[in-house]
């Protein structure tokens, strides 16, 4: 694939705002439930013009506990959205994926 092809697919491809991935819960639960019990965290970091963009990672592997919010952190509502997002995917997904809404490497 050239260049040009790569520019064109990355034009097509619909992207959240990196803000409103935060806001909506996106952030927390991404980390919450997958990368803090490895021992890492995605970062978002605000820039002095208020923007938001994606920091890099965090990484405690060699804690035993991974990583932890501190529990005045955590948002029920932000939890709640992103499991109603997900409830919204989950019956094409197991169609499609023999039950199971993780797809599955083969």
């Amino acid at each position: 694939m050239d260049d040009n092809s790569s520019e064109e697919l990355s034009d097509k491809i619909k992207r959240m705002d990196i803000k409103e991935f935060k806001n909506l819960g996106f952030l927390q639960e991404a980390n919450r439930l997958f990368f803090h019990p490895l021992g890492l965290a995605l970062e978002i970091v605000i820039q002095n013009d208020g923007t938001y963009r994606l920091g890099g990672m965090w990484d405690y592997r060699e804690d035993s506990e991974g990583i932890m919010f501190d529990s005045k952190a955590l948002s029920k509502e932000k939890a709640a959205h992103v499991a109603a997002e997900r409830s919204i995917h989950s019956e094409a997904r197991k169609k499609l994926f023999d039950g199971d809404v993780i797809q599955e490497i083969v």
